[in-house]
């Protein structure tokens, strides 16, 4: 597929057929998603291929439970787990244990066991160059090394004739993940990417026009 109808044709996919995917397919996309630029080309991800069924029920009910807690966020208008002005999380905007009781249904999440294919992806923190460290704001830098390779993931799935998602509300139950999976200190959760043959082939999507987020020289500057 042309680089550029690729980038532009891929999705975030969360319905899938029951067709499996084949470990074949999984290790090409691996094999061609692990060129993806990443600081000191020191590769700090770790990829977890879950087949498991009890572990998989398991990263379901687990999933569930963070995602209550966005929606939570969404229902009273707000961005989940946003930091302020300031750049910095100020704690629950809101009641996260009554959350985690409120039922969300989720025809993603809630059959999450049943997707094709489950890729975690971990980041092994020591690996990560993060220089923004220290600054008085949330740090960003370090994912900067780890999800241009989930992104070429789902350009591979793409080009396999798959679609996939990357998800992040698994790890608001991290230390449960780690305990269940057997992940040592020094390694994170990063994303939970899902893979499969779509139910449905969407390749028009929508996003900002350049001139909406690029100016010239100043945050004030003229559109480019």
């Amino acid at each position: 597929m042309e680089l550029y109808e690729a980038m532009r044709t891929t999705p975030a996919t969360r319905e899938f057929t029951e067709e499996p995917v084949s470990d074949e397919v999984l290790r090409r996309m691996l094999d061609n998603a692990r060129f993806a630029p990443n600081g000191g080309n020191r590769q700090g991800w770790r990829v977890l291929v879950l087949k498991d069924p009890a572990a998989r029920l398991k990263i379901r009910e687990l999933y569930q439970l963070g995602w209550r807690e966005y929606v939570a966020h969404v229902r009273e208008g707000l961005v989940p787990f946003a930091a302020k002005d300031n750049g910095r999380w100020t704690g629950p905007a809101v009641d996260l244990a009554q959350a985690r009781e409120t039922p969300a249904p989720d025809a993603f999440g809630d059959n999450l066991e049943h997707v094709p294919a489950l890729l975690l992806v971990l980041a092994e923190f020591g690996a990560l160059a993060t220089v923004d460290n220290g600054l008085d704001r949330q740090s960003i830098v370090g994912g900067g090394s780890i999800y241009p390779f989930c992104h070429n993931l789902l350009l591979a799935a793409r080009n396999e004739g798959l679609g996939g998602v990357i998800t992040s509300v698994l790890i608001r139950q991290e230390p449960a993940v780690k305990r269940l999976l057997g992940i040592p200190d020094g390694f994170g959760v990063a994303a939970l990417i899902a893979i499969g043959h779509p139910r449905k082939v969407i390749t028009k999507l929508r996003r900002a026009a350049v001139e909406d987020f690029t100016v010239v020289d100043r945050f004030d500057g003229s559109p480019f």
